[in-house]
């Protein structure tokens, strides 16, 4: 008998957490991946991904990466329940079919990716501040302050809209923010492209092993750009049924959403080739207007975006801290939820402040934690759920095992690689 609490929902058997179990429709969590997806993150993926690539291997892998995203979230949505147990948490379910080791791996795995998913977030925020200050005549402040003033930002959204769940109007201002910032953003790059009397230069620079790095490193950066490892946290708030909802959600973000990501960084990449920049509103020509506006709704829209993408850790903590028969906000709660957020965005910003370069370490982190989560274990689930499963399926997911394990280690060794060249750039609290 399930017993929803002020707090989230708890059940005699089943899970129990501090947040909103079984509440969301299949649109609003629909609506949670295109914006997320469609955040300012987008704004680099013409130089993180197709600059490397070029053209043909570009587009090849942009479309090879989407199939298999999509097709692995897909089939991870359905293991939302196994033999009438639910799990909420993707760590609870490795951890129950594979052993605590798994449990482990699979949250370190998540902690670490979402935590510097959301330090890339405060830096995107910080930066579309500085430019739009810049816009002014420039600030005598360094990019640090900018910085400060996002994660403070960030800290006070945690606080009034704790959960997912309580996101449901604020999905609705950041689909219309979402469209805003692109429309005005691909009419502009699409007028630089064709009113442009440079020579545009598409070529695929460096030696023939600077290239396969750089390859591999954007095909993670493509990985990172579709998906956050988070499928069953997300999921948790579909009301029933929760499968079919899902499925319903991810073919939302799989078709309008990855039109929109993608669009962007293709576009832009077509308007400057491979000289683009790692911002894409630096390469605007104008009007101011425009370009502050842009700048202004990237970094509104990323408030309620990070959100997203950080929730699972502040499930934690608050199922782990809070009463859960009180409500979040309730006298008894509130201390405990503002001090955990504070702590949380604290060390977050400082960390952002301090290493302002997180490219490349997303590209390391998405290569041997993301692959794993996104491709990997999926396959690992249907393969020790599915007992009788044919022989030619037993085979494909074995196949796809063995493909992304080759790519994680792929990836992992051009991320570091990259990493250890451009060393001389990382200082701390550079101004980028």
């Amino acid at each position: 008998m399930e017993t929803e609490q002020k707090g989230g929902l708890v059940t005699e058997n089943g899970p129990v957490s501090a947040h909103t179990i079984d509440r969301d429709s299949w649109r609003q969590v629909g609506l949670l991946l295109v914006t997320g997806y469609s955040c300012g993150y987008i704004l680099t993926f013409s130089n993180l991904i197709l600059v490397p690539l070029g053209w043909t291997w570009g587009i090849i892998s942009l479309m090879a990466v989407a199939a298999f995203s999509a097709y692995s979230s897909w089939l991870l949505a359905g293991f939302h329940f196994i033999n009438g147990q639910r799990f909420i948490r993707y760590r609870d379910l490795m951890g129950s079919l594979f052993g605590r080791e798994m449990f482990y791996l699979t949250w370190i795995s998540q902690i670490l990716i979402l935590l510097l998913t959301n330090m890339g977030f405060i830096l995107l925020g910080g930066k579309a501040l500085k430019e739009i200050i810049a816009e002014f005549g420039g600030s005598p402040l360094r990019l640090q302050y900018f910085i400060i003033i996002t994660g403070a930002a960030y800290f006070l959204f945690s606080i009034l809209v704790p959960t997912i769940s309580s996101m449901g109007k604020w999905l609705i201002i950041s689909t219309v923010l979402t469209f805003t910032y692109i429309v005005i953003l691909l009419a502009l790059v699409i007028k630089d492209g064709f009113k442009s009397n440079r020579v545009i230069d598409y070529e695929v620079r460096g030696t023939s092993a600077t290239k396969m790095f750089n390859a591999f490193c954007a095909v993670s950066a493509i990985v990172t750009c579709n998906t956050a490892g988070i499928i069953p946290e997300i999921q948790s708030t579909l009301r029933m049924p929760a499968v079919k909802n899902m499925r319903k959600a991810l073919l939302l973000q799989f078709t309008v959403g990855l039109t929109f990501y993608y669009g962007v960084s293709i576009v832009g990449y077509w308007s400057y080739g491979s000289a683009v920049s790692e911002y894409l509103p630096e390469e605007l020509s104008g009007p101011r207007w425009a370009k502050v506006l842009i700048n202004s709704v990237v970094f509104t829209q990323s408030i309620i975006s990070q959100h997203a993408f950080i929730a699972p850790i502040h499930e934690a903590l608050d199922t782990k801290f809070l009463d859960l028969n009180k409500g979040m906000h309730s006298r008894e709660n509130i201390k405990c939820l503002i001090f955990l957020r504070a702590l949380l965005f604290t060390l977050n910003t400082l960390v952002a402040a301090a290493l302002p370069f997180m490219g490349d370490f997303v590209n390391l982190l998405g290569s041997f934690l993301l692959i794993p989560l996104t491709f990997l274990f999926p396959s690992m689930i249907y393969i020790k759920v599915k007992i009788e499963t044919t022989k030619i399926k037993l085979v494909w997911h074995w196949a796809i095992i063995v493909l992304f394990t080759l790519l994680t280690v792929a990836t992992t060794v051009a991320a570091v690689r990259l990493i250890v060249n451009n060393v001389a750039k990382y200082y701390l609290f550079a101004d980028t």
